[in-house]
């Protein structure tokens, strides 16, 4: 990826030929899907041999890769030269009760168990740590393997195992009356010198039980924290910081900082509510910390702006030191502009030189030097536009798109409706851009892409709930289905390998 005025003398890379790898928990045709299955949040890790999500039923599942774990971590077979010429493959590891609907009574609001977002935290001894949150809490989990304990060597040789059995048995079932409020017609100690006695010296062969620790493991899932009571309103980001000790958790109106090991404290540092709510203009849409400036942070808006933030300019980052805006082009304004303005997910790139950001219609790449104007524009269903009242009438116009970075930042991704997702070539000059269906063929579907300028957009997207759900037609006569939105996406960090979310399912691609 190269920023504005950088010339790459390199060759272009060609478009990357994207091929099925795996899909868990793959729905039958006709099947139908319970609400509380569909994935609502993806993410790996930062090494790529962990993959995370969660759903609506507020579980989080957790897959681990198995391709090169027979051979070493991948960095060890590079030093060897040892050939890798598989994709990265995972398998199932265990899964966990996250959150559960709890009920506000105070303000009469009933919260969602649904997992709004998923972030791995740095690892330790062997054990993985991660952050979940729904609508109004955040908790920090620890997911580590536990060596199963036995019962070895019970207590009586086999030789003698009749006779001291007869002997439990006649201690055991002596007669006895019981008495109104547990009491004993006999106390314990006189029946049992009346019904058993020992040889001098006791018995020899009579031993404690010895509790063994086994070589077979179990996963336990253990909550650490809870962070709790800090937002007034729903959660939609949270964002761990490279210092490895905060992270932040945002909502419409504020931006709070904590400690992952202070659990009854935090730190708001952002505030946008008005002191009357009705001079509101715009909400927080979404947060993150840069990936290696520890005092650095960006967020998005409602307005189609992205705001970057640095922490040690004052406690209260109530002022941004750069901004991030397209200009609204003249006449192009409309009932839907201030609607589809609203950027739905930020990410930095792995170098922290560049910011994706998801609206509605588009992807953009900024350039955090340059607050001109993105650098890259991408289309994403621009084949949809002239469709935007009836995606109002359906909801579909509210959808909130997830979007994400290749790990050498030279590729972007974001999804679409009819389970298709989209594939782009950042590099100067290129002209990539693949339409793949989460399917088991991925490449059935093709839409065409006619590059044109984005649309800046400028004010508080009103949400209004109506309507049902009607089909449209895409730009190559394929029917577009609202219903079948894929709306959570991840890359893998060091590899070409997506892994996307189509309600209940996960599939996975590589390249």
């Amino acid at each position: 990826m190269k920023g504005n005025g950088a010339e790459d003398s390199s060759p272009m890379p060609p478009p990357l030929e994207w091929k099925f790898s795996q899909v868990f928990g793959e729905r039958a045709e006709g099947e139908d899907v319970q609400e509380v299955d569909i994935i609502s949040a993806i993410e790996f890790d930062k090494s790529g041999d962990h993959l995370a999500t969660g759903d609506r039923g507020g579980r989080v599942v957790l897959f681990e890769r198995t391709d090169i774990r027979d051979h070493g971590s991948r960095k060890d077979l590079e030093e060897e030269d040892y050939p890798i010429t598989r994709h990265p493959e995972f398998r199932y590891k265990t899964e966990f009760q996250s959150h559960e609907p709890e009920f506000d009574y105070l303000k009469s609001l009933e919260i969602e168990e649904k997992i709004n977002k998923i972030k791995w935290c740095q690892t330790a001894n062997g054990a993985l740590f991660l952050l979940s949150t729904n609508d109004k809490t955040i908790k920090y989990w620890k997911v580590h393997e536990k060596k199963v304990k036995k019962i070895s060597e019970m207590n009586m040789d086999a030789s003698e195992a009749v006779q001291h059995d007869s002997i439990a048995s006649s201690s055991m079932t002596s007669p006895q009356r019981n008495l109104p409020n547990g009491g004993c017609s006999e106390g314990p100690y006189n029946r049992l010198s009346n019904d058993l006695s020992f040889p001098p010296g006791g018995f020899p062969s009579l031993r404690l039980p010895v509790v063994v620790t086994s070589q077979e493991t179990s996963l336990l899932a253990r909550c650490r924290r809870i962070y709790a009571h800090a937002h007034d309103y729903h959660i939609n980001s949270i964002s761990n910081n490279s210092d490895a000790e905060t992270f932040i958790s945002a909502d419409d109106l504020r931006i709070n900082l904590w400690n992952l090991e202070i659990s009854n404290q935090s730190f708001n540092i952002v505030d946008v509510k008005p002191a009357n709510m009705e001079d509101l203009t715009e909400v927080i849409t979404s947060a993150e910390f840069h990936p290696t400036h520890c005092n650095m942070l960006a967020y998005s808006s409602s307005k189609g702006s992205i705001r970057l933030l640095d922490l040690r300019q004052s406690a209260l980052c109530d002022k941004h030191f750069k901004m991030f805006e397209e200009r609204e082009a003249p006449g192009s304004r409309s009932f839907f502009t201030e609607i589809i303005a609203s950027i739905s997910d930020i990410r930095f790139a792995k170098d922290g030189r560049h910011i994706l950001s998801r609206d509605y219609m588009t992807l953009k790449l900024w350039d955090i030097n340059m607050e001109s104007g993105p650098v890259a524009t991408f289309q994403v269903h621009e084949h949809l536009r002239p469709m935007l009242c009836d995606l109002y009438e359906n909801d579909s116009i509210f959808d909130k798109f997830d979007c994400c970075l290749s790990g050498d930042g030279l590729r972007v991704a974001t999804g679409s409706y009819s389970n298709i997702f989209r594939v782009f070539g950042c590099t100067p000059g290129s002209n990539e851009a693949t339409t793949l269906e989460a399917s088991k063929n991925p490449t059935r579907r093709q839409v065409p892409t006619t590059p044109k300028p984005a649309r800046s957009l400028s004010s508080l997207a009103r949400v209004v709930k109506r309507g049902a759900e009607s089909p449209g037609i895409d730009a190559n006569g394929n029917s577009c289905d609202f219903t079948t939105k894929l709306l959570h996406l991840a890359w893998h960090p060091t590899e070409n390998s997506i892994a996307c979310a189509a309600m209940n399912s996960l599939y996975m691609y590589y390249s």
